[in-house]
């Protein structure tokens, strides 16, 4: 029941952290308009991989020393800001598309691969050093130092299938005709904004500090 109970606080808690907009969540957007559902839910997989990633080291006290080090720190974050603000610049620099476009497709617009759209996923979330610090006081705070790291890392699968979930959820959303029509229409309009929403999130980024 220990378990049991701890694994309810960590959900309870990290359910306001995924719902929470973000870059994740800007990625998964674009994803689902430009290039559909299947690709936006393989890109969320990648998200849910990055965030076993985060959860291993953690676990195994990696994390602490990223914590700690203003120079690994640092080195992640501005990794994380440069591909942020490379997939907001690439973005507002595309052309508008057209519904047809999307749906037949052409020699411009080559379906992402699986793989492609795991990375994505995976680069997007484990080049933000922030998971770092909630996942550390996370589990400092709501798991107790006896719990088993195979426990611990149970935990994690949890957490990752729920964010799975939620962006799977996001994706289908998105992705239902009369809303995606409808962000398609905007065309340029709708590259432009999460463009620059991908780049601010990548500024914001780079003004966090370790203590944060």
């Amino acid at each position: 029941m220990q378990y049991l109970w701890e694994f309810l606080g960590l959900m309870a808690v990290f359910s306001i952290f995924i719902v929470a907009p973000g870059a994740d969540f800007a990625v998964i957007l674009r994803q689902s308009i430009v290039h559909g559902r299947r690709p936006a839910m393989m890109t969320g997989l990648g998200m849910g991989f990055s965030l076993l990633f985060h959860v291993s080291y953690t676990i195994l006290g990696l994390g602490l020393i990223v914590s700690q080090s203003l120079t690994v720190f640092s080195m992640i974050k501005w990794a994380g800001v440069l591909y942020l603000v490379y997939l907001g610049i690439k973005s507002f620099r595309e052309s508008g598309f057209k519904v047809k476009d999307i749906e037949i497709g052409d020699a411009d617009r080559k379906p992402l691969s699986v793989w492609r759209c795991l990375a994505t996923g995976f680069v997007t979330n484990a080049l933000n050093p922030k998971p770092v610090l909630f996942f550390l006081s996370l589990f400092s705070t709501l798991v107790h130092h006896d719990t088993p790291a195979l426990i611990q890392f149970s935990y994690g699968i949890g957490m990752a299938t729920a964010l799975v979930a939620w962006f799977a959820g996001v994706s289908i959303f998105f992705t239902v005709k009369p809303i995606r029509d409808r962000f398609i229409a905007s065309g340029k309009w709708f590259n432009r904004i999460t463009g620059a929403a991908l780049v601010g999130f990548g500024i914001r980024l780079a003004l966090a500090r370790a203590a944060d």
